[in-house]
């Protein structure tokens, strides 16, 4: 009965994460249900990744997602768990770099008394320093319709109706073989939306070379952080949480794209612009907004939204202001005919959100006409601008995530493919 309930379960899940559009946090969500459908208590999900021309093999694993329930309830309200961001070669020496390199299914009862003559080990070092035990472990690859490993998912410590640590069953092999096995098409899918969106980012790349990769996902991740505090502290439901977290990941990513249409003698000036040419440059916002056009697909509208305003100012001193980007007409003007800057909550959400982690990546990111600056020297910065450039609570909010922000850059290195 219980089998026949858990593959009803899947079979919901299938069409739930179908909806779900933006990559990582398919990821993230395919690691908490595979958690879920087979009770473990944490776990971890990877995705393969190139090594570095001076490592051994072709591939590795990288962690994109880790979960811990032990290690969640013993944290604040609406706090996120932080983990060690790192990756393992595809090799015979770690359990998921053995799992992932003989694409097999690998069920461990007891993690410290791994058989001898096994060539993988387990590295306790996370155990001793959380002080979280570590039992038993069931690790599974993700492997793509046409044969290539996507990653590996790596469940721990299966929990009986008492809240006992047991060894996961042939049950649950068969349980989460299945599910892992539907979510690797659905991650297919979103692997190619995220494809497609950094191709449209390294055409940016090609005119702007502070448009990276790299930049991009570090801003929509910081977003996304951003607005699930700001969700929490607003009570919103997790269904519509859920839903705007998705498309906010997709847009944000789109935010500059508006700047292929400005010209490489503005765009790749490495000094500081004239005056018209900074009112050039302005125009991106309006470029980036009238791509948009359809009104009828949730990405589309924000995506719209965070390209348009995402330079406005809180205090209204910001642009483009209030312009029409499909038609070019300014909606509010001042006395000389000039548009109106957008202020407070005129500018929507998602450009608000934007505004503050795109400004934080720039100044500790570093480009042609300057280095990064100091940490602290970012954070004093962006502390003086709230209620002047930024909403002074998604600045207070941005500081109280700021070991989750600090997660997120870290999960995109500036050298990173």
């Amino acid at each position: 009965m219980k089998e026949e309930m858990d593959f009803k379960r899947i079979i919901r899940l299938d069409s739930e994460l179908n909806q779900i559009q933006d990559f990582d946090l398919l990821l993230e969500r395919i690691l908490f249900e595979s958690r879920k459908v087979v009770n473990a208590d944490a776990g971890s999900i990877y995705i393969t990744v190139p090594t570095e021309p001076e490592e051994e093999g072709e591939e590795k694993l990288a962690i994109k997602y880790s979960q811990n329930d032990t290690i969640q309830k013993n944290l604040p309200a609406g706090q996120k768990m932080i983990y060690s961001i790192f990756s393992v070669l595809i090799n015979e020496k770690s359990i998921s770099g053995y799992c992932a390199l003989k694409r097999t299914l690998i069920n461990i009862p007891d993690m410290y008394n791994i058989p001898a003559e096994s060539t993988y080990s387990f590295n306790s070092s996370f155990d001793v320093i959380t002080g979280y035990k570590t039992v038993s472990s069931l690790t599974i690859p993700l492997v793509a319709t046409d044969k290539r490993l996507m990653g590996v998912i790596q469940v721990l410590n299966s929990k009986d109706s008492e809240g006992n640590i047991i060894p996961f069953s042939a049950d649950d092999e068969i349980i989460l073989t299945h599910f892992a096995t539907n979510a690797t098409m659905v991650l297919q899918r979103a692997y190619i939306t995220r494809a497609m969106i950094l191709r449209m980012i390294k055409m940016s790349e090609l005119r702007d070379p502070k448009e990276t990769g790299t930049h991009v996902n570090r801003v929509a991740g910081y977003a996304v952080d951003i607005y699930d505090r700001w969700a929490y502290h607003h009570k919103i439901p997790q269904e519509e949480r859920e839903k705007y977290r998705d498309t906010l990941k997709i847009s944000s990513m789109l935010h500059d794209v508006g700047k292929v249409a400005i010209s490489d003698s503005i765009l790749k000036k490495p000094s500081r612009f004239t005056p018209d040419e900074y009112h050039i440059m302005q125009n991106h916002t309006v470029y980036g907004a009238s791509l948009f056009l359809d009104t009828s697909s949730p990405v589309d509208i924000l995506a719209k939204d965070i390209a348009l305003t995402h330079h406005e100012n809180w205090d209204g001193t910001g642009y483009p202001g209030w312009v029409d980007p499909y038609t070019g007409v300014i909606e509010k003007a001042d006395e000389n005919g000039k548009p109106l800057g957008k202020k407070g909550e005129e500018i929507p959400l998602g450009g608000r959100i934007v505004a503050i982690a795109d400004v934080y990546d720039a100044l500790c990111s570093k480009r042609v006409y300057k280095e990064p600056w100091d940490e602290n020297d970012v954070l004093l910065e962006l502390k003086k601008l709230s209620g002047t450039k930024f909403d002074p609570e998604l600045m207070d909010i941005f500081f109280e995530i700021l070991p989750n922000i600090k997660q997120t850059q870290n999960q995109y290195p500036e050298d990173a493919a």
